[in-house]
């Protein structure tokens, strides 16, 4: 009794087993009336429980049943599989007469952005591989397994095979291969390529610009970088699971995009270090304060492409988001017309130079020096100390003086003498004064003008028109504050008095007193004599 039973219990186990087999094996009809079946019966007869290549060769019409089209269907899910492409069947449609909506003909294309080149197309009743996809397929094939690596596949055994925590355990052995000869070869690429990137960099003129930190970081940088390219070659001979592979693959594509981002900034700062250099050389400082601009807009840039990337990595129809952006970005623009202005301001500025950082600039009342010049701004320090920030957009329309331009300094005064200088005596001193502008290091020689030019109400007035060539303002004021301490040695030495209108009564002689007016030196060349050994004295002094 109790065999029987144990006869009837094994009977039901093989029958259910038979059943179930039978059930497995009829699971998937193989009939290609629709893209959603061709995908269904190429995909599902390469699993490892369901594993007849020669049913999933099928799906391509020219050459189905026969070896080269197993080779292609094999060849054709490696590809999805090493690209980490994960085949969504509910989003395949199973409309028999599908029409794609870009070429209005019968034709689906499972991953247009990745794969455009692999695509379904409908011959008669039965939807197949084109042709020109058959065609694509090796090709692909070893660009997703460059280096001759295609070849291991052929030695990777096929169908159900035991498992571990869901991974065969050749597929664990290779994992835990390739990250030990990752960490290795991390660790070497590191130490040779530290001492290669720093002769690069090396420059004969300025040997001590890169600080070697930098180096460090990018010799790591790119270490990792060759190590994530090698991870992206050998991973996909392990042929995980799709949905493994589909994350594995896709974290080693973002490390690469934010390693890319990591060197690009490295050697943004590396370029950027040496055109700073560079800018120290020139005249205008507007290059050095062209350098921060210019470095945050090409790391903006680089932010930007791997944005780009990452959401192209997701499948993110970017063209569809700039279009958002730019119909939400149109209220944006209208509310921040005075930024835009200020923008374009700022490129003005830039290209028109009307001023550089540390010129003295005069306009619509606001006087002071440049210190800075930004995106959206202009800072001045006046000469009360305080700060004054400007918008860009208004500076490029008004009428700015730049004081800091010129190549002299005017100054013009008029030398008020007493009205009773005999006139020998203001022909001396004319020519002396003219004789202080040749001599003095800090004066234009090429032009002024030193003549008696008015007779005012309590004065003769003698204009005093000259140019300094100095650099600043306070350079200017210490060659004006020279050239009127020796105009009044020279009046003090020939006796020359400055008249100063005031209302005075003049009495030429009082009882016993005798005159009270001045007595000139009226020997001309008594006083000539003393003006020429003033003025020699004057020129050893600056000569």
């Amino acid at each position: 009794m109790k065999r029987q039973r144990h006869h009837f219990l094994i009977l039901l186990i093989i029958f259910v087993f038979s059943t179930g087999l039978k059930a497995q094996e009829e699971e998937v009809e193989v009939t290609l009336a629709t893209p959603y079946n061709t995908m269904l019966v190429h995909l599902h007869y390469l699993q490892s429980d369901s594993y007849q290549p020669a049913q999933s060769g099928r799906v391509f019409e020219s050459v189905r049943d026969s070896l080269r089209g197993i080779r292609l269907a094999i060849k054709l899910k490696q590809i999805y599989d090493g690209e980490g492409l994960f085949v969504r069947m509910n989003t395949i449609p199973q409309d028999s007469n599908y029409i794609d909506s870009l070429t209005m003909s019968n034709i689906y294309t499972p991953f247009p952005r990745q794969l455009p080149d692999i695509y379904l197309e409908k011959i008669e009743d039965q939807w197949f591989y084109a042709e020109a996809s058959m065609e694509a397929i090796p090709r692909l094939h070893k660009q997703v397994y460059p280096f001759g690596t295609d070849k291991i596949l052929n030695m990777i055994p096929q169908g159900a095979q035991q498992k571990a925590l869901g991974l065969m355990l050749w597929q664990w052995l290779g994992l835990f291969l390739a990250l030990g000869l990752g960490l290795l070869l991390y660790f070497l690429f590191a130490w040779v390529l530290n001492p290669l990137v720093k002769r690069l960099s090396r420059s004969r003129l300025y040997p001590s610009l890169i600080s070697k930190k930098l180096i460090r970081r990018l010799a790591r940088l790119i270490s990792f970088w060759i190590i994530i390219k090698l991870l992206r070659v050998f991973i996909p001979i392990l042929q995980m699971p799709i949905e493994v592979n589909t994350v594995v693959i896709t974290v080693l594509k973002l490390l690469t995009i934010v390693i890319f981002v990591g060197i690009a900034l490295r050697i943004l700062d590396v370029i950027m270090a040496y055109v700073e250099k560079a800018t120290h050389k020139t005249e205008s400082k507007m290059d050095e304060q062209l350098v921060p601009l210019l470095t945050r807009t090409l790391q903006a840039v680089i932010f930007v492409i791997a944005i780009l990337s990452a959401m192209r990595l997701f499948n993110v129809n970017i063209t569809a988001w700039i279009a958002g952006i730019s119909i939400g970005g149109l209220a944006i623009a209208l509310a921040a017309q005075d930024t835009i202005k200020n923008l374009f301001g700022s490129v003005t500025i830039f290209f028109d130079k009307p001023f550089q950082i540390g010129d003295w600039v005069n306009f619509n009342g606001v006087d002071g020096t440049v210190e800075e010049v930004g995106f959206r701004s202009t800072r001045l320090r006046t000469f009360a100390n305080s700060v004054v920030y400007v918008p860009n957009g208004k500076l490029a329309d008004m009428v700015i003086n730049n004081y800091g331009l010129r190549v002299y300094r005017r100054y013009s005064t008029k030398l008020a003498i007493a009205y009773d200088t005999p006139p020998h005596l203001i022909e001396q001193f004319i020519e002396g004064l003219k004789e202080l502008v040749v001599h003095h290091p800090d004066t234009r020689k090429d032009y002024y003008e030193v003549h008696l030019n008015e007779m005012s109400a309590s004065s003769l007035d003698i204009l005093f028109y000259i140019f300094f060539s100095v650099k600043d303002w306070s350079s200017e004021l210490k060659a004006k504050h020279d050239m009127l301490l020796n105009i009044l040695r020279l009046a003090a030495k020939i006796g020359v008095r400055f008249a100063y209108p005031t209302s005075t009564i003049h009495i030429e002689e009082f009882p016993g007193n005798g005159k009270s007016s001045p007595n000139y030196n009226l020997d001309a060349q008594a006083t000539e004599a003393e003006m020429k050994a003033f003025l020699e004295a004057y020129k050893q002094k600056y000569n």
